[in-house]
């Protein structure tokens, strides 16, 4: 199966089964019984033991359509041997779930959920739990069970009690931001977590964001039949954002027959004495992403510094923004990087200024991002060639009000997510924006956003001071190779992170770019 590139707010989830239904080829009921079917056996593959030996499951059904799965998923299993009990919050809502709530009904009793044990030593009763209370549509905190639910909570923390599925998200967790509704941040037990979930048809948001990857555990995709398929290519308006993945070879294989300018010029524009680091880190990362040539534009203070510790790239005086325009003003100049180390005096905000007035591909980090927060004339100046690359507290300083509404408890959903704000400040900025992070995110002026990222995509030695230096630079010798910014930034974003993921424990900045051939290699570039 070809990976899968969209990503869904729950809503436009329900648009596509909606219209498959509406359509015709399919019904509720059946739907349903594919996802179930789609649950047991993803469930019996993570955990091929119980293929051979049937288990114990308990299953938590709640009143819409997800409840409905678990009946069915329910069902599927008492076929099998399993031992099964079911615990519910009442009657079915809706038609479908009333239909496999009877089917149930007819093979074994159905408790309420207040029943559920919640000692530990009784949960151990149960090899798996089945989470299929409220799924996707969660709107305001999971409060009513709380219980039940710190009790489960307690016990998959632990690693002494059942393993834990959930039915399309963990109940509390908001599907389209990944964030836990009612949880102050620090308290993640107001939402049931899992070791797999298992989701239909394409991930959402909250898969992939905030705490999702920590409540999801495993994160497993389930088609549901061409029906819905050909209702999700049938969409309208855009999907909210994609997955990203390995770049195309095309665009990173260099042509035999090219020269080093034919790879693009970056400069890099470095601090003063002893602050040059975090800039070499950024040259070095330009160059191994294939960049033709790099330069280090150093002041005078800075200039033996850099000159003792580099090799492969130049290095030239800046001293003035007249300075970098006359250097800038070589055409073999494609990209440029502005930030690591980069300082923060009225000298550097007039380079920056100059810089910006080049109209080139520029990437803004670090020390530039703070001269832009505090600058409403500097931001007046970027343009649709810059990518800012903040971290978190980086944005907080660029866009105060943006992320003071990221920081306040969601209390309903869909809640504002890191998806939303990023998008939010790219359109602001009018630039590419990449909102760095466990799950980073890359949005463009336009709205269009890319996700990296999830349970499945970690990289936590990443970690690592300088780290994001090198992703600078990385985007830089990408755009000088004539990648548009936006694609740069998800081209870069995935190499960096499998630089780390390939490097493994111990990393720290300075192997990224090193690690980059490997990287390159595996790709077969």
């Amino acid at each position: 199966m070809p990976p899968i590139q969209s990503v869904l707010t729950a809503a436009q989830m329900r648009e596509i089964e909606t219209s498959a239904m509406r359509s015709g080829a399919v019904s509720g009921l059946a739907l349903m019984e594919v996802a179930a079917r789609g649950v047991v056996e993803t469930t019996l593959r993570h955990w091929p033991e119980f293929a051979i030996t049937p288990g114990r499951a308990a299953i938590l059904c709640g009143p819409g359509n997800n409840g409905g799965d678990g009946y069915a998923i329910a069902r599927l299993l008492f076929d099998k041997g399993w031992q099964v009990t079911v615990y519910a919050t009442g009657a079915s809502g809706t038609p479908d779930a009333k239909v496999n709530r009877s089917a149930w009904s007819e093979l074994s009793d159905i408790h309420d959920l207040e029943r559920f044990p919640t000692d530990q030593s009784d949960l151990a009763a149960f090899d798996i739990v089945f989470d299929a209370l409220l799924g996707n549509g969660l709107t305001r905190p999971f409060e009513r069970y709380g219980a039940q639910q710190a009790a489960l909570a307690e016990a998959q923390l632990s690693d002494l009690g059942p393993r834990v599925v959930a039915i399309d998200v963990p109940s509390g967790l908001c599907a389209d931001s990944g964030r836990v509704l009612g949880a102050d941040g620090a308290n993640l037990r107001d939402s049931i977590h899992a070791d797999l979930t298992v989701t239909f048809e394409t991930l959402c948001p909250g898969h992939l964001l905030a705490d999702g990857p920590e409540v999801c555990g495993t994160v497993r995709v389930v088609p549901l039949g061409r029906a819905v398929s050909d209702a999700r290519d049938m969409l309208s308006g855009p999907t909210i954002a994609a997955r990203i993945f390995s770049p195309k070879l095309e665009n990173l294989r260099k042509s035999p027959n090219a020269h080093k300018y034919s790879h693009g010029h970056v400069a890099v524009l470095t601090g003063g004495l002893g602050r040059t680091g975090a800039a070499r880190l950024s040259a070095r990362a330009a160059l191994r992403t294939g960049a033709g040539a790099v330069t280090l534009a150093a002041p005078p203070d800075a200039m033996s510094e850099v000159a003792c510790h580099i090799t492969s790239e130049m290095v030239r005086v800046i001293d003035s923004p007249q300075d970098l325009s006359a250097m800038l003003a070589d055409p073999r100049f494609r990209a440029a990087v502005f930030g690591p180390g980069g300082g923060t005096s009225p000298r550097e905000a007039e380079i920056l200024a100059a810089l910006l007035d080049r109209n080139i591909a520029t990437v803004l980090d670090a020390d530039a991002l703070t001269l832009l927060a505090g600058s409403p004339e500097l931001q007046s100046l970027l343009h649709d060639k810059c990518v800012l690359t903040p971290h978190d507290g980086e944005f907080a300083r660029l866009c105060p009000d943006i992320a003071d509404r990221l920081k306040a408890t969601a209390f309903t959903g869909p809640a504002y997510s890191r998806l939303d704000a990023t998008r939010t400040a790219a359109r602001r900025f009018g630039t590419t924006l990449v909102l760095k992070g466990p799950a980073t995110i890359v949005a463009a002026p336009d709205g269009q956003a890319k996700i990296h990222g999830g349970s499945n995509r970690q990289a936590p030695w990443l970690a690592t001071a300088g780290s994001g230096d090198v992703l600078a630079g990385m985007i830089a010798g990408l755009m000088a190779r004539g990648r548009g910014c936006a694609d740069a930034a998800c081209d870069a974003v995935w190499l960096h992170a499998e630089a780390g993921r390939s490097f493994g424990a111990g990393l720290i900045a300075e192997d990224l770019p090193e690690a980059l051939p490997g990287v390159f290699r595996s790709l077969g570039v």
